[in-house]
């Protein structure tokens, strides 16, 4: 699409929001500066009929649904955040989640059998009408030909092209961003579009997801604190994944947290758990856990599908996400500080000392207090403040992760209003810090490092020589004789510095 295309889809974007007033809508005249309010009565003017219907969350929601997918992710990220935006408006966003119209069943119909490159009839003794409708796909209960009850995701028809014009309006907006707002560009916009745009080709491959969602069932049965459907493997295609049934209900179904037995307190619990623990032990999670991928059973059952978006974190990654919650855990902002400087989160030019300050700022007021005593929105705000003070930059690698841990927390205290998401994280952080981080772990990591160093100096040793000259090796005895004391000189080395550790 070219520049001129986006450009205009981008205007278009903005005229959808001004006619639905949900840019600045009219419910918060009451919060705008002089000049604010002037611009938002300007842009009033040009309002539509729908203008005037409802609250600005389902003005907001009719609005996103309209301009396409993209919008809808976002939608499905904001209605998670009561705790920020209000009960009402995060409600009225929920219905982005499963809640869209249905395209026709015998399009899916038609589209398994492109996909799947066979007859319907040859998997499937029965196909029903869509049970849920989100942006990229629809959902179909059916049953196999051995009685099992499965679901079958289906992509849009045309939803590849949707979304592809879609990242080029993202595009054009982080360049301008990036061009004409200096304040943001140490958000690296373009950079976040572009690591969006890989996370939605991605999804748009339900072969990818039904991969995702095999390899996190394998991971949730060891851990036991959330659980996935089987893949059906012979009902896998590019547009189509089919998943045996989910257990308990829909989270999005207003009696599904009225069921007699059910454990919220257990349930919220086990969904930052099961989060933490996919991303700390394992370095692959579910990166959309909303309440529209999740079904609850008593006592405290939980069941995710929509493998579509999936993190993962390497272990330098996981060892700083887990110094930070473990600093906060115990109160030792100069440990939090000292991680952000070490992987670079942070320019080498500030004092530690006084981000440590910083960050004692945000964390005393909030670590350790109940949910409801926390003011998320004031702590997004200090946040950002010290961000801007210490020339923080965003690490790309952790957008998910980031996003995954806000959608957790809002849905964790939709399950329990008086969450507390610090206490529900100590024992799976803990648990990672006793094992990576214990003397017995740093042995292990500077054996690893010998073994490594080892096989290195074995391959140099086993190269070719870099010039064409003819040269008599040594005797057999005296190669073997090197290596022996090379290595015992290694192993030595790797000893006398797990002692060091030991003792210290």
């Amino acid at each position: 699409m070219s520049d001129a295309r986006a450009l205009g889809r981008f205007i278009a974007a903005g005229w959808v929001l001004v006619r639905a007033d949900a840019l600045i809508p009219r419910e918060i005249d009451h919060l705008l500066p002089p000049s604010s309010l002037t611009l938002a009565r300007t842009l009033r003017l040009f309002s539509g009929p729908e203008a005037r219907r409802g609250r600005p969350g389902e003005r907001l929601a009719r609005a996103f649904e309209r301009l396409g997918p993209v919008s809808i992710k976002l939608g499905q990220v904001l209605s998670t955040r009561a705790d920020i935006f209000g009960r009402a408006f995060a409600e009225d966003l929920s219905k982005l989640k499963d809640q869209l119209p249905p395209f026709p069943t015998e399009v899916a119909k038609a589209e398994v059998v492109a996909s799947l490159d066979r007859p319907l009839a040859s998997i499937f003794a029965s196909f029903g009408e869509p049970i849920a409708a989100a942006s990229i796909a629809q959902a179909h209960p059916a049953t196999l030909l051995d009685g099992r009850r499965v679901a079958v995701k289906v992509l849009r028809p045309g939803i590849e092209a949707r979304v592809g014009r879609d990242v080029e309006v993202l595009r054009l907006a982080a360049t301008m961003v990036e061009r004409h707002v200096p304040p943001a560009r140490r958000l690296e916009p373009i950079l976040l579009v572009e690591t969006a745009a890989r996370v939605l080709e991605l999804e748009l491959d339900l072969r990818f997801e039904a991969a995702g969602a095999s390899e996190l069932a394998e991971i949730m049965a060891e851990d036991g604190f959330m659980r996935a459907p089987p893949v059906v493997w012979q009902g896998v295609g590019k547009r189509v994944l089919t998943l045996d049934w989910a257990e308990g209900m829909a989270l999005t179904d207003p009696a599904s947290l009225d069921q007699p037995g059910l454990d919220r307190k257990g349930l919220a619990d086990n969904l930052v758990r099961a989060f933490l623990s996919q991303a700390l032990d394992h370095g692959v999670f579910h990166a959309d856990l909303h309440e529209g991928n999740l079904f609850v059973g008593p006592p405290a059952v939980l069941t995710a599908v929509d493998f579509g978006i999936i993190g993962r974190l390497d272990a330098s990654a996981r060892k700083h996400l887990a110094e930070i919650l473990w600093g906060f855990l115990q109160r030792d902002y100069r440990r939090v500080a000292r991680a952000h400087f070490d992987v670079g989160y942070v320019p080498a030019h500030h004092s530690v000392e006084a981000f440590a300050q910083a960050l004692r700022a945000v964390g005393e007021p909030n670590v350790g207090q109940p949910a409801g005593a926390v003011s998320m929105g004031r702590l997004l705000g200090l946040l950002f403040e010290i961000t801007a003070l210490f020339d923080m930059r965003l690490r790309p690698e952790l957008v998910l992760l980031q996003k995954t841990m806000v959608t957790v927390e809002g849905v964790a205290r939709r399950l329990d209003p008086s969450h507390n998401l610090w206490a529900a994280a100590e024992p799976v952080v803990s648990r990672w810090i006793a094992r990576e981080l214990s003397p017995v772990a740093r042995i292990r990591e500077l054996a690893d490092d010998a073994a490594k160093a080892l096989k290195a100096i074995a391959r140099m040793a086993e190269a070719p020589a870099p010039v064409a000259v003819v040269v008599e090796p040594p005797p057999r005895s005296l190669n073997g004789l090197w290596m022996f004391a090379l290595g015992a000189a290694t192993s030595a080395l790797a000893i006398a510095a797990a002692m060091w550790v030991l003792n210290r």
